[in-house]
């Protein structure tokens, strides 16, 4: 049996460590519940690789490819080129005004912040 071993929050592991924690737990005689407690593993944790093992195999297991550069409010390249379109041939609006005017004449919602 593993020695009690504290995992800090968050802590990633790697594919053959969560395969490894998913043979012990099946193999152990002293119950899911209590040997996720002495691996101090949160249930919802191993029950979502249990998942993945179950429905892709030891594949599901791997970690997913993290985009890093990607950002959740970034302006599609099209819609950019048409705000520096329109910013260029009305010199003279605002940012505000600009964004405004995308609103009405584009659809696009673009946020200004302006501080």
């Amino acid at each position: 049996m593993w020695p009690r071993i504290k995992f800090k929050k968050y802590i990633r592991f790697t594919q053959n460590e969560k395969y490894e924690i998913i043979q012990l737990v099946e193999d152990s005689e002293l119950g899911v519940n209590r040997t996720l407690g002495e691996l101090d593993i949160p249930k919802r944790t191993f029950y979502n690789w249990y998942g993945k093992y179950s429905k892709h195999g030891y594949d599901g297991l791997a970690p997913k490819k993290r985009t890093t550069n990607s950002q959740w409010n970034r302006i599609p390249d099209k819609v950019r080129n048409e705000v520096v379109e329109l910013a260029l041939e009305v010199s003279e609006l605002s940012p505000r005004e600009l964004a405004q005017r995308m609103i009405d004449q584009n659809g696009y919602f673009i946020y200004i912040d302006i501080r």
